[in-house]
């Protein structure tokens, strides 16, 4: 007898088995493509998620807020957008402002916002006229409009922008709903009129003019529906009280602030963008967002607020970083 025939070479090539033969060849076939295709491979490039648009239209809202109206150059649609979303909009001095879209999703011809006049930015905004061209990111949505029974609504001044357009969805959809809206007084609060073409049983302007002093949370969330979806949006006061009469309701409130929270005895530190090879100092009173953004100005963010995870980055542990509200000193992979 005569033991069985070794392989000419240690990968099988060499044996007369058809079946492993066939295998062999296929293996080298898909070796010398594999080759072939990284070495034609292009290199990855930055995905340019800017939209160019043009101002189509500016209409004063009331005292200091103006709308715009924001199309494409060539008319074409826009990205679909959900009530609560808002737009990263870069101005002429290159700074970068968020503002809610204020118009009817269902039409994607135009975006609307509306911007109160109170600082160099949106001084900036103020300067625009109809032909300006600018450019934005997204729609992005860190305050969702979510399917409810019923719906109670409580807006302060500008902060109507992001409620109005779920006031109309909620209409469409024949939901119970109600809104108190409040300000300063009736002059500064924009879209009184379209609101009244709405359902003016159900909405309730409250100016503080009005009535002598600002309204509490309990007077806010007067007339709540039970079960209802309590959505606001406004100054951090305003939301403070209704978050506080809420809770001893047990009841949950979808909130928007303006703006950051404030940064209350912060401390410098610093951080390390491990990709990049950046080492960056943040001051006491400003955010690792905000110091980020100015050597990577394409890092996603949302909300600035901690609650939305848009800016989380990891780290090489494979902890997530909020980087709008975190603080101490860290390693990130940026």
């Amino acid at each position: 007898m005569t033991g069985p025939r070794l392989p000419a070479r240690l990968d099988g090539s060499g044996r007369p088995d058809a079946l492993l033969s066939t295998l062999v060849a296929v293996g080298a076939a898909y070796r010398r493509m594999a080759e072939f295709s990284g070495r034609r491979r292009p290199p990855v490039r930055a995905v340019d998620r800017r939209i160019p648009l043009v101002v189509d239209a500016v209409r004063v809202e009331a005292d200091g807020v103006l709308s715009l109206r924001l199309t494409r150059p060539d008319g074409a649609s826009l990205p679909a957008w959900r009530p609560g979303a808002h737009l990263d909009l870069t101005l002429p001095s290159g700074a970068v402002r968020q503002y809610s879209l204020c118009g009817v999703p269902e039409d994607l011809s135009y975006y609307r916002i509306a911007v109160r006049r109170i600082g160099s930015a949106s001084a900036e905004v103020h300067a625009l006229g109809p032909g300006a061209r600018v450019s934005v990111r997204g729609p992005r949505n860190a305050f969702p409009f979510v399917a409810a029974p019923a719906y109670h609504f409580v807006a302060g001044g500008i902060g109507i922008t992001p409620i109005l357009p779920m006031v109309r969805r909620a209409a469409a959809r024949g939901a119970d709903w109600r809104l108190v809206y409040t300000g300063r007084d009736r002059a500064s609060m924009p879209f009184l009129a379209e609101l009244a073409t709405l359902a003016p049983d159900r909405v309730w302007v409250r100016p503080d003019t009005e009535f002598g002093i600002p309204a509490s949370g309990a007077e806010l969330l007067a007339g709540m529906a039970p079960g209802a979806a309590v959505y606001c949006c406004g100054p951090v006061p305003m939301i403070s009280g209704v978050r506080v009469d809420l809770a001893g309701v047990g009841a949950a409130v979808h909130f928007e602030r303006f703006a950051p929270p404030p940064i209350v005895a912060g401390e410098p530190f610093r951080v390390v963008l491990r990709r990049s090879g950046h080492t960056l100092d943040v001051p006491a009173g400003r955010s690792a967002l905000d110091v980020i953004r100015e050597v990577l100005p394409d890092v996603p963010y949302s909300c600035r607020q901690g609650f939305c995870g848009t800016c989380a980055v990891l780290t090489p542990e494979g902890e997530r970083v909020r980087i709008c509200v975190d603080r101490g000193p860290a390693v990130l992979e940026l």
